[in-house]
C-alpha cells in the first residue's frame, strides 16, 4: 500500500511536470513562429524566346508565387503571358503583363505570377511580344478601319423612292460596327490598356435617324446645293445623312487611335509543361486544451490536459485561404482530468479522453482548436457515464513527410 501511494505521487508529479513542459513548449513555438511571417525570397525562372525554353527545362515552381524573367528583343515595349492548364482552353488562362516604363529602354522583363500553379500538373504558357507602332503604321491602321466602316455602312443602306432602307436592324448594326473596329485592332493593344468601349450614343442616335429617314424631308434640307444637285434632291439628302454617319464613326475611332498603339510582333508557346511534384505531409498537432464539464461563470467546472492528434486539411492554403487554414482533427489527451467532484475523467476507448474537432491556423504552425471530447468515469475498474464535453485549446502543428510520391 505504501508503494502504491509512492507510485501515485510520482505519477502525479510526472503528469504535472509534463503539462508544464507542454505549456512552455507552446509558448516557445509561438515566439519562434513570429519571425516566420516575414516573406521569403520569391523564386525566379528564366524564359528564353530564342530557345523557346523556360526554367532551363526544369519543372515550374508549384504551390507558390514566382517570377518569370527574360531578355527583351530590341524595340519590345510589352510582354504578356497567359498560363492555363494543358487540358483547358485559353479562355481559362490567367494573364500577366509587363510594360516598359515611359521613355525607358529596358533590356529585360520580369513578370510576377501571382496565382500559384498546382503540384504535378501540366500547363500551357503563351508569350505575346509587342513593339511600338510608328506614324506610318498608325495611319495604315486608321485608313483600313475607316474604309471598312464606310464600306459596311454604304452596303447596308439602300435609297429608294420612299426613303432609306436598312438591311440590318439598328441593334445589329451597332454590334457589327463595334466588331469592325475590334477586328481591325486584334493585333494591337493600347499603351494604357484602354480598350475600345464601342461607339457612343451619338452614333446610335444618328443610326436611328437614318433608319427613320423619309425622303419627303429632303425639301427641308437647308444645306446649300449647287446646280448639279437639281433633280436629285432626294438622293443628295440621303447621301448627306449617310456621310454624316460615316464621318461620325471615323471621328470616334480617331479619338481612340489618337495615340500610337502597340503591335503584336511575336507569339511563343510552351505546351504541356510540368510543375514540381510536392511531397505528401501528415499534419501532427501537439497542444494544450481546456474541457468544460459544467457550471456558470462563478463556479466554472473544467479540466485541462495536453493532447496530440492528426489533422485532415479542408483545402490547400495556397489556393483557398479560409479552407486552406482549416482542418478536421482527431486525437487523444495525454492525461486524465478531474472534475469539481474530484471524479477522474478518463476515456472509454484507450483509457484517455479522445477528441474530434475543427482547427484553424492562426500563424504558420499555431492553431486554435475547438470540438468535442469523448470521456467516461472509471468506477470499480469499469467505464461508466460515457459523456461528450466541449473543449477549446491551442496547439502547434508540424508536417511529417510520409515519403509517398504524389
Amino acid at each position: 500500500m505504501y508503494k502504491n501511494k509512492i507510485h501515485k505521487t510520482f505519477t502525479y508529479i510526472d503528469s504535472f511536470q509534463f503539462q508544464n513542459m507542454m505549456k512552455n513548449l507552446l509558448i516557445l513555438c509561438l515566439i519562434l513562429t513570429l519571425p516566420l511571417q516575414v516573406i521569403g525570397q520569391i523564386k525566379s525562372v528564366t524564359f528564353s524566346p530564342e530557345k523557346n525554353q523556360i526554367n532551363s527545362g526544369l519543372p515550374l515552381p508549384s504551390e507558390e508565387r514566382f517570377l518569370i524573367d527574360g531578355v527583351l528583343p530590341p524595340g519590345i515595349r510589352r510582354v504578356e503571358v497567359k498560363i492555363y492548364k494543358a487540358n483547358k482552353k485559353i479562355t481559362t488562362a490567367e494573364s500577366y503583363i509587363w510594360k516598359a516604363a515611359y521613355l525607358s529602354i529596358p533590356s529585360a522583363f520580369e513578370i510576377y505570377v501571382a496565382y500559384p500553379l498546382r503540384s504535378n500538373e501540366n500547363y500551357t504558357l503563351k508569350f505575346f511580344y509587342y513593339n511600338a507602332t510608328d506614324t506610318t503604321e498608325m495611319s495604315a491602321v486608321k485608313d483600313a478601319i475607316h474604309t471598312n466602316l464606310e464600306t459596311y455602312l454604304n452596303a447596308n443602306f439602300e435609297v429608294n423612292k420612299k426613303g432609306v432602307k436598312a438591311l440590318v436592324s439598328q441593334k445589329a448594326m451597332m454590334v457589327q460596327l463595334n466588331e469592325i473596329v475590334n477586328q481591325g485592332l486584334s493585333n494591337y493593344t493600347h499603351q494604357l490598356d484602354q480598350s475600345f468601349n464601342g461607339f457612343s450614343d451619338v452614333v446610335k442616335q444618328k443610326i436611328e435617324q437614318v433608319h427613320g429617314l423619309k425622303l419627303k424631308n429632303a425639301k427641308f434640307n437647308l444645306l446649300k446645293k449647287d446646280d448639279s444637285t437639281k433633280g436629285t434632291d432626294n438622293a443628295y439628302y440621303a447621301n448627306q445623312i449617310l456621310a454624316q454617319l460615316v464621318a461620325l464613326t471615323k471621328a470616334e475611332t480617331d479619338q481612340y487611335l489618337r495615340s500610337n498603339l502597340l503591335m503584336l510582333v511575336d507569339v511563343r508557346e510552351i505546351d504541356n509543361y510540368p510543375t514540381q511534384k510536392k511531397p505528401y505531409y501528415l499534419p501532427i498537432n501537439i497542444g494544450y486544451a481546456g474541457t468544460y464539464f459544467g457550471g456558470g461563470f462563478n463556479d466554472l467546472d473544467y479540466g485541462t490536459s495536453a493532447f496530440a492528434g492528426i489533422s485532415v486539411p479542408l483545402g490547400n492554403k495556397n489556393f483557398t485561404k479560409i479552407l486552406g487554414n482549416a482542418s478536421i482533427s482527431t486525437g487523444v489527451f495525454f492525461s486524465n482530468m478531474t472534475d469539481g467532484n474530484q471524479t477522474e475523467i478518463s476515456g472509454p476507448l484507450i483509457g484517455r479522453p479522445t477528441y474530434i474537432g475543427l482547427g484553424y491556423s492562426i500563424f504558420r504552425i499555431m492553431r486554435f482548436n475547438a470540438g468535442a471530447v469523448l470521456t467516461s468515469s472509471n468506477v470499480n475498474s469499469n467505464f461508466e457515464d460515457v459523456t461528450v464535453y466541449p473543449f477549446i485549446g491551442f496547439s502547434a502543428e508540424f508536417n511529417i513527410w510520409l515519403g509517398l510520391k504524389p
